[in-house]
């Protein structure tokens, strides 16, 4: 069942294969949950939410159509809203980046952490003072590795789009990293 696409993992889902959905979330939960971590900083709300996630794609998976936009930029595009949701409701904060690809991993030597904890320090002080659609295209592209159409699916914009929120976004981020 491995080598098999999201697309046939959906199809057996909506057709009451419960190891098709259990295939789904094994695969996109992590990923998932890094987005939310990096959007959120807090490790118990990105748990929330990513259950939040999964819990609204077994609700709404036999719904689901693909219609051009693939099954991951689905997720993110629910996982997005959430936090999105979660801010409106607990105050509209800076969406900081954390090391969320490196929850729970052991670092190598006291000087790389000390090395990354203010690379990271300086990101998300950069990343709060750009553009809110730059940096979700920043977060999508970079943090979570999907494709420029891939973001143009979630975000509901053109490709076109995309690439000039990312280019301006990079832009924004390196002269407020020089700046600092």
């Amino acid at each position: 069942m491995s080598d098999q696409t999201d697309a046939d993992l959906v199809a057996s889902a909506q057709r009451g294969d419960t190891r098709a959905a259990g295939r789904l979330y094994d695969r996109h939960h992590l990923p998932i949950f890094h987005y939310v971590y990096a959007r959120t900083s807090h490790q118990q709300v990105a748990e929330d939410l990513t259950g939040e996630v999964f819990t609204r794609m077994i609700r709404h998976l036999p719904e689901y159509e693909e219609r051009g936009i693939p099954f991951r930029a689905w997720l993110y595009r629910i996982a997005g809203n959430l936090v999105k949701d979660h801010y409106r409701r607990n105050g509209n904060v800076p969406l900081p980046l954390s090391v969320a690809e490196e929850v729970n991993v052991p670092v190598n030597s006291p000087d790389r952490v000390v090395e990354r904890t203010l690379t990271l320090a300086s990101v998300q002080q950069a990343l709060a003072q750009i553009d809110e659609n730059q940096r979700e295209v920043v977060f999508l592209r970079f943090l979570a590795g999907m494709s420029l159409k891939e973001v143009a699916s979630t975000m509901d914009k053109s490709v076109g789009a995309v690439k000039s929120l990312q280019h301006r976004g990079l832009t924004a981020l390196r002269i407020v990293l020089e700046q600092g």
